[in-house]
């Protein structure tokens, strides 16, 4: 999204008291009836140090009062607060001493745009998917316990990550374990802004009380007396509760609920935490929060919003109408929307899922056109894959839209539930590869080698606009799981044709015919690819398969070719290299053989094209690993 500097502050705003803070105990030394000019300078600094790096807006904003509350209440680092996702994390960051360097946030050496227990002992889980806080704060509660320690357990939680199974799983597992955990959900959803008035508060203060409590300890020793009466007098309080709160769920998994309350009113979200601090067992406390508070544009447009990029100067109108400037790139996402849209067209069976990306995988103008085969079914990717499966059983062509990083939560479903029965599902896999900025909880690095090995999966790796969408069209046309693999963003500017062809399983193409040297490409990394073959006069050839791998064009190029180099934006452990050569060993062919991958650890946030050649993946590197390679086999020869 396109921001201007009238929108965001560029110059750092005064925050005399944000700058008293380097850690909670810092925090806890200021008086209450100063939090909410704290929680003000704290989002102007929020806005201003954003603006100047980039990374994630409106969800920070959201949470300013409730950070601020948390850290004030409780006893933290001591104390354990695990925050869900992650992105929201920004004001916490801020203060837990890491305020100057939010300015590096998502830049090579700089801060993660995530928690991160290397970063902080404040930072309790490292987080970058979502539903994970309710079952690491229940395993952190239950190791305090052990260990005889009087410490508390935080999980904040957002109502779209409650919808995921590990979430339901967990909340299943802390009632039964009995534990004093308490797990704030934190609901920016606006429909619900209408529950938070003067009886809902009225009745978060009652619950919260030690009054109302002890009475209700009190009430359940009493009535052991009398068991008789004491359905009734349940059935009376959880009737009263439902008429104003939505909690009655909760209550009956065995949490006390308090809520819904106001989130961005400090002054209550401290004095109902510290009540709750004193009740037993666990306790769910539901907040109502605006995400983009306090910043008008990202209120009115929280999805645009979510995130930013670093604010550059505004292009003038000139600039923008220069007729030599070149047309700006096709990424993508819009590539397989377009598709979508095409596709179904040809097909009314097409039914489109995503587990809540449909803006980040380019299915807006889909769902808007076609809603009857659209399915986003939010945070549940496990239950993306099989609903998919279901589909499949009654004759409809499912179409899966999934991040990479997230495919890998949905690996059990992937084998029992498609693959096992052979169902005809198309996996769209975005975000393959490599993402920049957002790190390594957000990489697709080992799609290539989880999918591979699975029976009746067909594995595709385009290499520009115009493959994918061919390539999209085959998975969909084959009658079986396939998968498209497409990286994040723009590609090299391919012609895309308007007519889809289905290409020949298993059948790569010659891109360049040399000497010596052949690359064998996998996917998006061909324009690399294409610059070191100039250079060295090498060929180079575009594979477009994985699964099944174009054999008899391998065995040809190992006959006439000195090095066979393999290339992908993937772990080389198990990747499309190891296909390779499991085909050569298996065939008998003995040639040498590079493979060209990520390397076996995770690699850190930065741009896109630095992870690249920190992988030794872009032209330089790609030269210098063949030429040692090269040299190699020459001392061999010797």
């Amino acid at each position: 999204m396109t921001v201007s500097f009238s929108d965001i502050p560029v110059t750092r705003p005064a925050t005399p008291l944000l700058d008293l803070i380097d850690h909670p105990d810092h925090l806890r030394l200021i008086s209450e009836a100063k939090l909410d000019q704290l929680a003000n300078e704290l989002r102007a600094y929020l806005l201003y140090s954003v603006g100047q790096s980039g990374g994630h807006f409106g969800a920070g904003l959201g949470v300013v009062e409730l950070t601020i509350a948390l850290h004030y209440v409780f006893d933290t680092p001591r104390d354990k607060l695990v925050w869900d996702v992650g992105h929201q994390t920004y004001p916490h960051k801020i203060l837990t001493g890491r305020r100057e360097q939010l300015l590096t946030i998502r830049q090579q050496g700089g801060l993660s745009g995530f928690p991160k227990r290397t970063e902080s002992d404040c930072d309790a889980f490292g987080v970058g998917h979502s539903s994970t806080s309710l079952s690491a704060a229940l395993g952190m509660k239950i190791a305090a316990t052990m260990d005889g320690l009087d410490s508390h357990a935080i999980a904040v939680i957002g109502d779209g990550a409650m919808t995921a199974g590990m979430a339901i799983e967990a909340l299943n597992h802390i009632a039964h374990v009995d534990e004093n955990l308490l797990v704030v959900l934190n609901d920016n959803h606006m429909s619900i802004s209408k529950n938070v008035g003067g009886l809902a508060t009225y009745f978060s203060k009652l619950w919260s009380s030690k009054l109302y409590n002890l009475f209700r300890e009190s009430a359940k020793r009493i009535l052991k007396a009398f068991p008789a009466a004491s359905g009734l007098v349940r059935k009376t309080e959880e009737l009263m509760k439902a008429l104003v709160a939505p909690g009655i769920i909760f209550e009956e998994l065995g949490f006390t609920y308090i809520g819904p309350i106001d989130g961005h009113n400090i002054a209550l979200l401290v004095k109902t935490l510290e009540n709750l601090k004193e009740i037993t067992g666990p306790v769910l406390l539901h907040v109502v929060t605006n995400k983009g508070r306090g910043f008008i544009p990202a209120e009115q447009d929280p999805i645009g919003y979510h995130a930013i990029n670093k604010i550059e100067p505004t292009i003038t109108s000139a600039e923008e109408d220069d007729p030599k400037a070149p047309p700006p790139s096709i990424k993508y996402q819009q590539v397989f929307g377009d598709w979508l849209c095409d596709m179904v067209e040809q097909d009314p069976n097409l039914v489109a899922i995503t587990p809540a990306m449909s803006e980040g995988s380019g299915m807006v103008e889909f769902a808007r056109r076609y809603p009857g085969h659209f399915h986003d079914v939010a945070i549940a990717e496990q239950h993306a894959v099989t609903l998919a499966a279901g589909l499949a059983c009654e004759n409809k062509k499912p179409v899966v839209a999934i991040y990479s990083t997230f495919l890998q939560r949905a690996y059990d479903q992937v084998i029992h539930d498609v693959a096992l029965q052979n169902l005809d599902v198309t996996f769209a896999i975005d975000r393959a590869g490599l993402v920049g900025e957002d790190g390594a909880s957000h990489a697709g690095s080992f799609d290539i080698s989880f999918l591979r090995c699975i029976p009746n999966m067909i594995v595709m790796t385009p290499s520009d606009e115009n493959e994918t969408r061919q390539l999209l069209y085959t998975s969909f046309r084959h009658t079986g799981p396939a998968a498209v693999r497409y990286p994040r963003g723009t590609g090299p500017g391919a012609d895309i044709d308007a007519t889809m062809s289905a290409l020949p399983l298993g059948k790569g193409i010659m891109r360049r015919s040399g000497q010596n040297v052949v690359i064998l490409n996998f996917g998006a990394l061909l324009p690399a690819a294409m610059t070191v073959a100039d250079c060295i006069n090498a060929s180079v050839a575009d594979m477009r398969f994985v699964k099944p791998l174009d054999e008899n064009l391998i065995k040809q190029l190992s006959e006439d070719h000195q090095l066979l180099v393999t290339l992908e934006e993937n772990t080389t452990a198990g990747g499309a290299g190891a296909g390779v050569s499991e085909y050569l060993s298996s065939a008998g062919i003995t040639v040498p053989i590079l493979h060209l991958g990520l390397p076996d650890r995770f690699i850190n946030h930065d741009k896109h094209s630095a992870q690249i050649a920190l992988a030794g993946l872009d032209a330089d590197g790609i030269s210098q690993s063949i030429e040692q390679r090269l040299q190699q086999i020459k001392l061999r020869a010797k």
